[in-house]
């Protein structure tokens, strides 16, 4: 047995309270030992559920802490590159939340710090460990649906009233297309195999962030539409059309939170396969999938370079934008 990977979380973010720090007290060889946050009343509802959990007042007090060997940061977007890559010279791995940068060719200081330390560094792109996903891919490897024709995506919610939130803030690195965006993208990058070849783009600005963007792209022997947005009705659903078959999945992104994840196979005759992921947390086995690659040297499923490649397209899709 491995001992358990000692963590700590840089901010106490909702996020990180909701969702990723139990994650991390979940998961199998991991442990969440510390907090760093100036107001100890933030860190409270963390000590609900990690009772022995230390409290630093400032990042670079934890980061200093010779205990801990990986950290999870939340912090605002514009804020991931300069904390990812300050824990990588402190000695820690780095599990950053996402979008891990701002630009693609900010990956390149990560990758090169990553590979100077030789510790492990990533963006919490947490779909691709869920099972659901690995079941899509291997669907589409296997000829389940023919040969790929067309794939959509959608991702939406609506957090205007939130209007003190990071995403609705263009100095914090807001917007839909970074918070959502990537899902919409990288998911199609992911299940396929496949980059781009041509993109092209519209998006509703509003008050200097991306509240609505639609995206067209065209790949390697298939065509590809998404939106995504944080202006509308909560909705999120990928499809994989096929020359002989459909992949639809109905909770890609937030599964268990929007809804059970389950994945569709229609094919020939009108007939629907359904298998159903009920129970798996993939923010756990990201977790877990992390610690592995530390303890064991377990392939991680998610480089920088495959985050370098979303963020990449992410950066097209703004750049080329016409405005709507």
């Amino acid at each position: 047995m491995h001992k358990p990977v000692q963590w700590g979380i840089l901010g106490a973010a909702k996020f990180a309270r909701q969702f990723m720090g139990p994650a991390i007290h979940a998961a199998s060889g991991a442990r969440l030992a510390a907090l760093a946050t100036s107001d100890p009343a933030k860190a409270e509802p963390f000590q609900d559920f990690c009772p022995d959990l230390k409290v630093f007042d400032d990042y670079d007090a934890l980061l200093a802490s010779p205990e801990i060997e990986a950290v999870y940061i939340p912090l605002p977007n514009h804020l991931h590159v300069e904390w990812s890559l300050k824990a990588l010279g402190a000695g820690k791995h780095v599990l950053c939340e996402k979008p891990m940068t701002m630009r693609a060719e900010e990956f390149d200081a990560l990758i090169h710090k990553r590979d100077q330390t030789g510790l492990l560094a990533a963006e919490a792109y947490m779909i691709v460990h869920h099972p659901q996903w690995q079941h899509v891919r291997d669907l589409i490897a296997d000829g389940a649906i023919g040969d790929l024709v067309h794939v959509t995506g959608a991702f939406s919610f609506d957090n205007r009233a939130d209007t003190g939130n990071i995403r609705n803030r263009a100095e914090t690195g807001g917007g839909g297309l970074r918070d959502i965006g990537v899902y919409v993208i990288g998911s199609a990058r992911f299940a396929t195999g496949q980059e781009t070849d041509a993109v092209q783009s519209a998006i509703r600005w509003e008050d200097g962030i991306d509240a609505f963007t639609e995206i067209r792209a065209q790949f390697p022997g298939f065509t590809y539409s998404a939106y995504v947005s944080i202006r509308m009705h909560p909705h999120q659903e990928m499809v994989f059309h096929g020359e002989r078959g459909l992949i639809r999945l109905t909770a890609p992104f937030n599964a268990r939170v929007f809804g059970e994840a389950r994945v569709e196979l229609h094919r020939p005759g009108l007939e629907v396969l359904v298998r159903r992921f009920p129970a798996d947390d993939h923010y756990t086995l990201q977790v877990e999938a992390f610690c592995r690659s530390i303890r064991a040297g377990d392939e991680y499923p998610c480089p920088l370079e495959f985050s370098r490649g979303t963020q990449a397209m992410i950066d097209r899709v703004f750049d080329g934008a016409t405005p709507l």
